[in-house]
């Protein structure tokens, strides 16, 4: 009966005791009927609210036909990378669906024969079961047996919420019931039959017949035997009770009567039932658990994402497909890159008991997409992620946020600047900021003091421009970390987490833009329907001019500087970067980037100790970037990617003076400069001194002579 018929019925029926006798007063006749009128009332809008509660599922709405369709069981959900490669699961579920047809027949015959009999001949309910519970359970004065079919038990393992699935209720059964039916209507009896099949719970934490196949016999649902199916038959009605991993002879015995059971139900002979019992009772010594591709932090860190997702928006977990921004090539070679160069950096310090570690992040600075994330040495599950979570010195790698503020100020690359040793007083004593080795060199260009990380004239910049414009362009760029302008800012003596440092790098390589890291692009439900999206966003925090001058100059520190491992390990094409060593050498760092891709390696030991003398980032960790970028990335950039902007003009300098170069000098390097801050001056004096008899000699003798005369004069030879 619909819930519109159920009403007009108690309708009717209230408007019959509630009729009232022409010759009674109407006064007398409600002051004699009030009661019964208040609670036939009363019966009806509960009655009608009870009907409405269970069409409707409890007021949750009940699964649409197109939901109910395509219905799959949970296997974890999937978590593909950026090209769509299975990368893992979002959770662990010990299930493997499989169809109809791949289940032998005498399996299912086994389920049939204990579960349903007549499934094949009722719409969702088994109406003599049901008469021949209601009979046992009332001359028992208890529930002892109950009447769910397989259809119900697909609605009560698939579409219930968990925790009304587990009620022993009136209502519960109740909505049940309005599943079986919803389910009876939208699917036929092989697709109900093959969904209870994967979602059955059959003990040891696995859900389906393949699962329960491969961790009871090791071996596929396809190739068992007779005994073994009815033995997996057998699970359903106690999967903890009668497992043979707990109780060996309970299970045979429970095995037995299953088989008894497909005796009579005509699905086995005499002979083939007591052959099945004679069968030996063999189990997998070893329990399955489904592979997990490729378990790594990058997959912890998106399962935490998903979650959060899930409660953000309050949708439970289901089979999810999530589409990630990880590349799995990459995502490989930075795990090994970072676990083969951790165990050499070991095996060259002393760091006691505890181990050496590591982290690395890569991202495309175009978008923020991370394309591989690597939070330790070697993968722990649920372990510590140093990617996102350690904060550590970056020494030197934070240099590019100091000149990049000197840029904005009015610095260019060949402004000249003292690298000579520097006291400055501070609030407590006298700091003395020292170069590597003590090596300095004194006046040099704003390029060559970052390409050598020339510690005193970074100070020296760091002091000229103000340390809070330092603090503010590195905030700017994405450092989220607290930031101190005190001196020894120039010098990373502040802590940052990898994410951070390489995400703020990122406006250096594309030309200003501050990028939102992500690792999620889209979820989708199992209907394929989307839950949840991301959208790239990016901020302009730079002038395109300063990110492309400060790109030039660390260039040369890969080319020229304390980045050149980078060089030597056989990388070509456009690279900039920027290696990193905090006090005592314990902490190394190497920050990269190409037009496509920013990566940054980090190498220490949790509780900070000294990687030991000569550790350094170009030594250690410019070593293992290289190795990441030639086995982990293929989308090479060529040599005209990074192209100046509008608005600045090309100056050919001498790299010794920062002065222009005429076209007679030695040494000469192209610079950019915006439009005013380019020199006026001349370097290579002494060539314009003898310029008028070197061009008497280059009539005489030729070109390729007079240049010879110049470099002898200048002292090159």
């Amino acid at each position: 009966m619909t819930l519109r018929a159920s009403v007009a019925a108690r309708w009717l029926s209230l408007r019959a005791a509630l009729r009232r006798d022409p010759s009674c007063p109407p006064r007398v006749w409600l002051r004699a009927r009030w009661r019964e009128a208040t609670a036939i009332v009363a019966m009806l809008i509960g009655a009608a609210t009870f009907d409405a509660w269970v069409y409707s599922c409890a007021f949750e709405g009940c699964p649409s036909d197109v939901a109910i369709r395509a219905y799959r069981s949970p296997e974890g959900g999937r978590v593909l990378d950026r090209n769509g490669r299975l990368i893992g699961r979002v959770s662990l579920v010990k299930r493997i669906n499989v169809p109809l047809d791949r289940v032998p027949r005498h399996v299912r015959q086994a389920f049939l024969a204990t579960e349903d009999r007549r499934f094949y001949e009722h719409d969702g309910l088994d109406w003599r079961g049901f008469v021949r519970a209601v009979w046992r359970n009332a001359v028992a004065l208890d529930v002892r047996e109950g009447f769910s079919t397989i259809t119900m038990q697909v609605a009560r393992n698939t579409f219930m919420v968990e925790q009304r699935a587990l009620e022993r209720s009136l209502g519960r059964k109740l909505i049940e019931l309005r599943l079986a039916r919803l389910l009876e209507r939208n699917l036929t009896k092989d697709q109900i039959f093959e969904r209870y099949l994967n979602a059955i719970y059959l003990g040891n934490g696995v859900y389906g017949v393949e699962a329960a196949s491969r961790d009871l016999f090791g071996k596929h649902i396809a190739e068992l035997s007779i005994a073994q199916g009815a033995m997996l038959a057998a699970l359903p009605k106690g999967p903890s009770s009668y497992t043979p991993r707990n109780n060996l002879q309970r299970a045979r015995a429970r095995r037995d009567l299953v088989l008894g059971l497909m005796g009579e139900a005509g699905y086995l002979d005499a002979r083939a039932v007591s052959a099945g019992r004679r069968a030996r009772l063999v189990v997998a010594s070893k329990e399955w658990s489904p592979p997990q591709p490729h378990e790594s932090y990058a997959l912890d860190a998106v399962r935490s994402a998903v979650d959060s997702v899930l409660r953000a928006v309050g949708e439970p977990m289901t089979e999810l497909t999530v589409h990630t921004t990880i590349d799995l090539t990459a995502q490989d070679a930075a795990e090994r890159a970072v676990r083969v160069y951790g165990d050499r950096i070991a095996r060259q310090s002393s760091g006691g008991d505890a181990p050496l570690q590591g982290a690395m992040v890569a991202l495309d600075p175009r978008t923020g997409d991370i394309r591989a994330l690597v939070g330790g040495r070697r993968y722990q599950r649920g372990g510590f992620n140093r990617a996102l979570a350690a904060k550590r010195q970056p020494g030197s790698a934070f240099k590019p946020f100091v000149y990049a503020a000197a840029l904005t100020a009015g610095f260019t690359p060949a402004t000249i600047v003292d690298d000579e040793p520097i006291e400055i007083e501070t609030d407590r004593d006298v700091w003395r900021p020292a170069n590597y080795a003590d090596e300095y060199r004194g006046p040099v260009t704003v390029r060559r003091a970052l390409a050598q990380s020339a510690n005193a004239a970074t100070v020296r910049i760091s002091r000229a421009v103000g340390e809070s414009r330092v603090a503010d362009r590195a905030r700017r760029n994405g450092i989220a970390s607290p930031l101190r302008a005190v001196p020894s800012i120039a010098l990373g003596a502040l802590e940052v987490t990898p994410l951070e440092l390489v995400a703020a790098y990122a406006p250096f390589a594309n030309g200003g833009l501050r990028v939102t890291p992500r690792m999620i692009r889209r979820i989708e439900r199992s209907d394929s329907s989307l839950l949840w999206a991301s959208a790239v966003t990016t901020t302009p925090v730079m002038d395109p001019r300063d990110a492309f001058q400060l790109t030039s100059m660390l260039r040369s520190v890969v080319d020229e500087g304390t980045g050149q491992a980078v060089r030597a390990a056989g990388i070509s094409g456009p690279v900039a970067g920027k290696t990193g060593t905090s006090n005592n050498g314990s902490d190394v760092w190497f920050v990269g980037y190409t037009p496509t891709l920013v990566a940054g390696f980090w190498f220490g030991y949790d509780t900070p100790h000294s990687l030991g003398s000569g550790a350094s980032g170009g030594r250690y960790a410019a070593p293992a970037w290289a190795e990441f970028y030639r086995r982990g990335w293929r989308e090479r950039s060529d040599a005209s990617a990074w192209k100046a902007p509008d608005g600045l003009i090309a100056r050919d300098i001498d790299p010794a003076t920062g002065l222009l170069a005429e076209e007679w000098c030695g040494e000469r390097r192209q610079e950019w400069f915006k439009p005013g801050s380019e020199p006026t001056e001349y370097s290579c004096e002494m060539d314009r001194d003898n310029d008028d008899w070197l061009r008497d000699v280059e009539e005489e003798v030729g070109e390729r002579v007079a240049k010879l005369f110049r470099r002898l004069i200048r002292g090159k030879m």
